[in-house]
């Protein structure tokens, strides 16, 4: 359980680090009572203006 936390945790650590905020970033809890494994990451929901910011992020980095 231990590794979603963590894996959740690395993923806001480097959203934050290209000047990205997801503030319903985090562990899906009803997921750890589901049959199929693993318990997912929530990434939630964020404006449109972190929409662009992710998306041009993402693009840069996919050029490179």
């Amino acid at each position: 359980m231990d590794d979603v936390h963590e894996c959740a945790e690395g993923l806001r650590s480097a959203l934050k680090a290209n000047g990205i905020t997801l503030p319903s970033l985090g562990v899906d809890l009803p997921s750890f009572a589901g049959e199929y494994p693993p318990p997912l990451v929530a990434l939630g929901n964020c404006n449109m203006a972190t929409a662009r910011k992710l998306a041009e992020v993402l693009h840069k980095a996919a050029a490179r």
